[in-house]
C-alpha cells in the first residue's frame, strides 16, 4: 500500500509537470480547471473507475485524457494494473471525424514531442485510426476499375482522384471522389481469405500495423466501438485490438450511437443487396424467390399503409399485411434452411437480420419499439429499435469492468447527471464519478442574454409567427451589424423566415440547408454575414472571434417526437413526471450546445438571444433556461444590445 500511494503521488506530480511547465513552455494556454480535469482522470484510470466528466466550452479535456492516459501507462505496471508486457492500447471513440483528425494530427504529434523532449516518455506515442472496411481500397477492385476507366470519357478530377488511389489507400484522404466510384473500389464486405493478391493487400498491412504493440491508441467512432462491442458479445471476430481503458469523447452522441447500433432496419436495398450475394455464390433461384417474396409483402402493405404519426408510422399490421408478411417470413426461412456448408458467414448473419425484423413485425415483439419510415423511392424502411439500449450498453460496455473516462461539453443537465447516466445504462453503477469542469471564460463580462419580454403567444406555424420572429431577427441582426448565427430548430420555419427577410438585410444572408460545408465556409470568409441553419450548426462548428457577436436561438431545442421517445413516455405514470425528467434535461443539453457556438475563446464577445415565450421570465421553462446556462448580464432591450457591442467593438468591426 505504502508503494503504491508514492507511485500514485509520482504520476499526480507528472501531470503537474506536463501542464505547468511543459505545455507553457511551448506556447499553450494552461487553465487550472484543464489540470484538475485531468488529475481527475488520472484518478479514473487508477482507480479502475467510471468517470463523467462534464467538460465546459475552453477547458482543453483532449489534452486532459491524453495526458492522463500516458502517464497512466507508465505506472500502471508498477501499480500491479497490468503486466509490463501488456501492450494493450487506450481506445479512443469520439462522434466527429474532424475530432479524429485532430487527434491524429495536432494533439498527439505535438504531446508526443514535448514529453520525449522533456525525456518524461522514451518513445513516440503511435496511434491508429480504426474505421470500417468500406473506407479502405481494395488493390484488385481498384485496378479493375483503372482499367475500366482507361479509355473513357470521365470527369478529369474524378479521374485524378481514383489515380491518387495508388498511393493512398484511405479514400477518405483523396478529395474529390466520386461516390460510385467508392462502391467500385472499397474492400467488400466479404472479403475472402483465398484472395490470390492477399499478401500484398495495403488494407490487410494496414490492419496488421493497427493490432502492432507499438499503437498507444485506437481512435474510431461511436459506432465503430459498438459494433466491436457487439462482435465480441456474439463470440465474433472483434473489430478493434483488446484494449485496457476507454475514453469516450463527444459522450453525449453515444445514446444516439447505441440506438443506432443496437436497433434493426430492413429495407428494399438490403433485400437487393442479399439477393446480389446469394447470385455471386450461384443461389440465382433463392434469390429470386427473396425478390418476389418480399416484394409482394411490400405490394400489399403499401396499399393498406395508414400513417399514424408524421415522423413515424405504426407497427400494427392489417389481417392482410399480416397475411402477405407470414409468407415472405415463409419464403426467407425456407431459403436458410438451404443454405448449406460453402455459405458465407456475412450472407448467412444477412439473412438472419432480414429475418429477426420481419418476424419482429410480425409477432409485435414487446422487446423493440416497432415503426416503418419512407426509405428511397418511397419504399418503407422497418424499424426495430430495442427497448433496452441502456442495458445492452451496460452488457456490452461497462461490464467489461475496463476503466473508462466519458467527456463531452454537455454531460450535466440542470443539477446533475441523472439524465445522462440514465441512456448511457450507468443508474445505479457504483464504480461511476462525476466531475465537472467549468468553463474558463467570463461569461458574466463577455456574454449578454436577451429574452425579449416583447414576444407574444402564436400559432405555431403561422404567418404571425413568422412575421414576429423575422421582426426581431431583423433588429438583433442590425443591433450587432450583422456577424450573427441564427440558429433554428425547424427548417420549414426557417425557409419562411429566410423568405421575409432575403431582401430586406443589408448583410450577406447565408443559408445551411442540411450539411452544407460550403456555405459554412463561405459565411466565415465574410466580415458581417448572417448565417441561417436549422440542425448542423447547433454543435460541432468553431465560430471565433467576431464572426459570430450575436447567436439568435429561434425556440427552445425541444426533440421533436418520435416512436423511440413515445415509448420512453409509456413508463412513466404521469406526463408531468416524463417531461421534467426526460424532456426538460435533453432539451437544457441540446440548449448548451447552440450556447457554445457564442463563446469560442477568451476574447470572444457575444449576446445571445432566445425568441421563445417559454423561456422569457414567467415562462414555463425560464428558471430550467437559467440553470442550463452559466451566468451572464440579461439585456432588457435592443438598445441594451446597442450598447454592449458599441463598447466592445473597435470601429474596424462595423467597416
Amino acid at each position: 500500500m505504502f508503494y503504491r500511494k508514492e507511485y500514485e503521488k509520482k504520476a499526480h506530480g507528472e501531470i503537474e509537470k506536463v501542464f505547468r511547465d511543459i505545455l507553457p513552455k511551448h506556447g499553450l494556454c494552461v487553465r487550472e480547471a484543464q489540470i484538475q480535469l485531468s488529475h481527475q482522470m488520472l484518478d479514473t484510470l487508477l482507480g479502475n473507475k467510471i468517470a463523467l466528466c462534464d467538460a465546459g466550452v475552453g477547458i482543453g479535456k483532449t489534452y486532459a485524457y491524453l495526458t492522463a492516459s500516458v502517464i497512466w501507462r507508465k505506472y500502471a505496471s508498477a501499480l500491479g494494473h497490468f503486466s509490463v508486457c501488456d501492450h494493450r492500447p487506450v481506445t479512443i471513440s469520439t462522434s466527429s471525424i474532424a475530432l479524429q483528425k485532430a487527434i491524429m494530427q495536432e494533439y498527439l504529434p505535438f504531446l508526443s514531442k514535448v514529453m520525449q523532449e522533456s525525456g518524461m516518455i522514451q518513445q513516440p506515442i503511435q496511434a491508429v485510426l480504426r474505421k470500417g472496411k468500406e473506407h479502405f481500397v481494395c488493390d484488385r477492385r481498384l485496378e479493375s476499375r483503372l482499367q475500366a476507366i482507361g479509355h473513357k470519357q470521365k470527369n478529369a478530377l474524378q479521374k485524378q482522384a481514383v489515380l491518387k488511389l495508388k498511393d493512398i489507400c484511405d479514400m477518405d484522404a483523396v478529395h474529390g471522389l466520386s461516390g460510385f466510384d467508392r462502391r467500385q473500389v472499397c474492400v467488400p464486405k466479404f472479403c475472402p481469405s483465398d484472395c490470390p493478391g492477399r499478401n500484398g493487400c495495403r488494407y490487410q498491412q494496414y490492419l496488421k500495423r493497427a493490432k502492432s504493440r507499438d499503437v498507444f491508441f485506437q481512435i474510431c467512432n461511436h459506432n465503430y466501438l459498438l459494433a466491436d462491442a457487439l462482435h465480441r458479445a456474439k463470440d465474433y471476430k472483434a473489430l478493434l485490438a483488446d484494449y485496457r481503458a476507454l475514453v469516450v469523447d463527444e459522450a453525449h452522441q453515444l445514446p444516439e450511437a447505441a440506438r443506432q447500433m443496437y436497433g434493426k432496419t430492413l429495407g428494399v436495398e438490403d433485400i437487393e443487396e442479399i439477393g446480389r450475394f446469394l447470385e455471386k455464390e450461384f443461389r440465382r433461384k433463392q434469390a429470386k424467390r427473396l425478390r418476389e417474396a418480399y416484394h409482394a409483402f411490400l405490394e400489399v402493405f403499401r396499399n393498406q399503409a395508414e400513417t399514424t404519426e408524421p415522423d413515424g408510422h405504426s407497427a400494427s399490421l392489417s389481417v392482410q399485411q399480416r397475411e402477405a408478411l407470414k409468407n415472405c417470413l415463409s419464403q426467407i426461412r425456407q431459403i436458410q434452411q438451404e443454405l448449406t456448408g460453402g455459405t458465407s458467414r456475412w450472407l448467412i448473419n444477412r439473412l438472419g437480420e432480414a429475418e429477426k425484423v420481419l418476424a419482429a413485425f410480425a409477432n409485435q415483439d414487446p422487446h423493440y419499439i416497432l415503426y416503418w419510415k419512407e426509405g428511397r423511392n418511397q419504399f418503407p424502411v422497418f424499424c426495430a429499435i430495442s427497448r433496452r439500449i441502456p442495458k445492452r450498453l451496460q452488457e456490452t460496455l461497462w461490464s467489461q469492468r475496463l476503466p473508462s473516462i466519458l467527456t463531452s461539453g454537455t454531460l450535466k443537465a440542470g443539477n446533475g447527471f441523472e439524465r445522462t447516466r440514465q441512456v448511457t445504462g450507468l443508474t445505479g453503477e457504483s464504480k461511476v464519478k462525476e466531475y465537472v469542469a467549468e468553463s474558463p471564460f467570463h461569461y458574466k463580462e463577455n456574454c449578454l442574454l436577451y429574452l425579449p419580454q416583447t414576444l407574444k403567444p402564436m400559432r405555431k406555424g403561422s404567418l404571425g409567427e413568422v412575421h414576429m420572429i423575422a421582426d426581431h431577427i431583423q433588429r438583433l441582426i442590425g443591433a450587432t451589424y450583422g456577424h450573427t448565427l441564427v440558429l433554428f430548430t425547424s427548417y420549414s420555419l426557417m425557409g419562411s423566415v429566410c423568405q421575409q427577410l432575403r431582401d430586406s438585410l443589408p448583410f450577406p444572408l447565408i443559408e445551411v440547408w442540411r450539411h452544407s460545408q460550403e456555405e459554412i465556409h463561405r459565411f466565415k470568409s465574410l466580415e458581417n454575414a448572417v448565417l441561417f441553419s436549422a440542425g448542423s450548426c447547433w454543435e460541432g462548428v468553431d465560430f471565433p472571434g467576431d464572426m459570430v457577436s450575436s447567436l439568435i436561438m429561434v425556440k427552445l431545442p425541444f426533440a421533436v417526437p418520435d416512436p423511440v421517445r413515445e415509448a420512453e413516455k409509456e413508463q412513466y405514470e404521469h406526463l408531468e413526471e416524463y417531461i421534467q425528467e426526460n424532456i426538460v434535461p435533453d432539451m437544457q443539453k441540446k440548449l448548451r450546445q447552440g450556447f457554445g457556438r457564442a463563446i469560442r475563446t477568451e476574447q470572444d464577445t457575444c449576446v445571445v438571444s432566445i425568441l421563445d415565450t417559454r423561456a422569457v421570465a414567467g415562462g414555463r421553462y425560464h428558471k430550467d433556461v437559467l440553470s442550463a446556462l452559466p451566468e451572464c448580464r440579461m439585456a432588457k432591450s435592443i438598445e441594451d444590445i446597442e450598447q454592449f457591442i458599441r463598447s466592445r467593438k473597435g470601429t474596424e468591426y462595423y467597416m
